[in-house]
């Protein structure tokens, strides 16, 4: 190999370090609080650094910390270049930072353009008059000559997506919460404010974007009516709750617009003038959601990568995993992944995919173990590593606008947000000397970080170990990935680069299963998958119930 391959290589190695990577997320308000007032905060996140570290992964994503009325927990911005005093103050993120980066950890941190607060300057300023410097930055329309909004868009919060404003005499556009009103994407004069945000903290050093409801900064133009839902159409609505009736319509209109590309190719020419910077993109797209990442991650002047919400359902089968790779691997050519099952707006995976109480540790293992091994980068988020599961909430517990507005057919996102538990024998599990934001449910107080540290047989521990295999074996970085036919219970697939070749099996059933190997694999070595028991015996691999097998081959 010449040194010019060689600085290539390593140049390669630095720049695309997320390729592959696994990153952790980080919910400010539910980790670690320090000044006893119940929410989590940026000193607390530097404070655990080295436990975030010990999982062995290779990044942090931060959910929002910008300055906000907290209408939406921090979704609804007020200040793009600030910290919200709730979470501490800039030079707190800088330390924080600083500390990551001494540890070998990358930053990311939550860009939420699509809208703002309804309290940001930019806004306060649009809706003041129609003639004003900014009075196109938002999206306004005028009413029906009947008083009623401008078409039947409606938010994802519920209700109709606009929202009567007596100054301007005009309805402005909210995909969201009345209070997070819709940014004009058309104006280029605010896309620049934007993308000058964003290199606010590039130039402070940050390490990529999670870009929130990325397929949502365009609207059209026309303002045009979404047609109904079709059951059997490729353009359904977001993925939401059934109780919701923004899926009764197909969301041709007020999102996923083809201008988008143009923007995503300015943020990514941004990130281009500094090193090894990255994006990933939340694509809440429905069924045509994997057409979207094709869309934002090809060609390699757009997004780096994307997820969807694909995996982040009720469906932990075979098929289902199978059907998402594979779809993704035939329709994104040259994009890349981002695979998740859990993260702040869902479920807790292993209350999603497990059968009854008693096999949550086993489904929780099995779990990390089949996404750490998938083709793509991996997110985990806070809380996984333990096994948590969804918690139980009182309606008068909640905190979510989404879940108070359709309570109780739908419990919101509370109970995926709950506080971290870090000490078993202490006050609120170690979080807050406080009253918690969220209350701490006695049964994850049981799971806690200290008692698990003990135990080499808990969750915490699989988890460190099926990432420590994940690092040791080149082929799960960014390896070809293809699928063998087996019965519908049980996950089969190889992964390769160069001379590795692995073999996979994963028992996604209740019971135990046996799988015949082909003809045409001959195993060279069984490597032992850290916590499963799977074993081979003339030619036949014997997998327990939620069990899994690996070997060179």
């Amino acid at each position: 190999m010449t040194k010019s391959t060689t600085k290539t290589a390593a140049t390669a190695k630095t720049t695309d370090w997320w390729r592959g990577a696994v990153i952790y997320q980080v919910y400010p308000r539910s980790f670690q609080d320090t000044n006893g007032d119940g929410i989590g905060d940026i000193k607390g996140i530097t404070d655990r650094l080295p436990y975030i570290a010990s999982l062995g992964v290779d990044a942090i994503w931060l959910s929002p910390f910008f300055t906000s009325p907290m209408a939406d927990m921090g979704y609804d911005v007020s200040d793009y270049c600030d910290v919200d005093p709730m979470f501490g103050t800039l030079a707190d993120f800088d330390a924080m930072m600083n500390e990551a980066h001494r540890l070998g950890l990358k930053v990311m941190i939550d860009q939420v353009i699509s809208h703002t607060s309804d309290q940001h300057p930019w806004f306060k300023e649009s809706r003041a008059s129609r003639d004003n410097p900014k009075a196109d930055w938002y999206v306004w329309a005028a009413a029906k000559p009947d008083g009623t909004a401008p078409n039947n868009w409606l938010s994802v919060f519920g209700g109709p997506a606009w929202e009567w404003d007596g100054v301007r005499k005009q309805y402005f556009m909210h995909n969201f919460l009345g209070s997070q009103p819709d940014l004009n994407f058309h104006n280029k004069e605010v896309q620049h404010a934007l993308l000058e945000t964003v290199k606010f903290w590039l130039d402070r050093g940050v390490d990529g974007f999670r870009l929130d409801t990325v397929n949502y900064y365009f609207h059209d133009k026309e303002l045009r009516d979404n047609p109904p839902h079709a059951p059997d159409s490729d353009d359904a609505g977001l993925d939401a709750p059934d109780v919701n009736p923004y899926g009764m319509q197909s969301h041709l209109y007020d999102k996923t617009q083809p201008e988008n590309i143009e923007f995503l190719k300015r943020f990514r020419a941004l990130l281009d003038q500094y090193e090894g910077r990255t994006t990933v993109g939340e694509v809440g797209d429905g069924a045509r959601s994997l057409k979207t990442v094709a869309a934002y991650t090809a060609g390699g002047d757009k997004l780096h990568m994307c997820y969807t919400f694909d995996l982040l359902g009720p469906d932990f089968t075979p098929s289902h995993i199978r059907h998402c790779v594979q779809s993704f691997q035939n329709q994104v050519a040259d994009g890349w992944v981002c695979w998740a099952f859990s993260n702040h707006d869902v479920n807790r995976h292993v209350s999603r995919f497990m059968q009854n109480a008693d096999e949550r540790a086993a489904v929780a293992k099995l779990a990390i173990s089949v996404l750490s091994t998938l083709r793509g980068s991996v997110c985990l988020y806070q809380g996984e590593e333990l096994g948590l599961q969804e918690a139980e909430l009182q309606f008068e517990d909640l905190r979510d606008p989404y879940g108070i507005r359709f309570w109780p057919a739908f419990k919101g996102r509370d109970g995926c947000r709950t506080p971290m538990v870090w000490d078993k024998a202490k006050k609120q599990a170690g979080f807050s000397t406080g009253k918690p934001w969220l209350p701490v449910p006695a049964d994850h107080q049981a799971l806690a970080v200290d008692a698990q540290e003990k135990d080499k047989a808990s969750v915490l521990w699989h988890y460190r170990e099926a990432l420590a295999f994940r690092k040791e074996h080149a082929a799960l970085a960014d390896g070809d990935m293809h699928f063998l036919a087996t019965n519908e219970d049980v996950l089969a697939f190889t992964r390769s680069k160069g001379e590795e070749r692995l073999l996979f099996l994963f028992n996604l059933r209740r019971g135990p299963q046996e799988f015949s190997l082909p003809d045409h694999l001959s195993v060279k070595q069984v490597l032992p998958l850290p916590g499963l028991h799977a074993h081979l015996k003339d030619g036949v691999v014997h997998l327990d119930a939620l069990d899994g097998f690996c070997a060179k081959i």
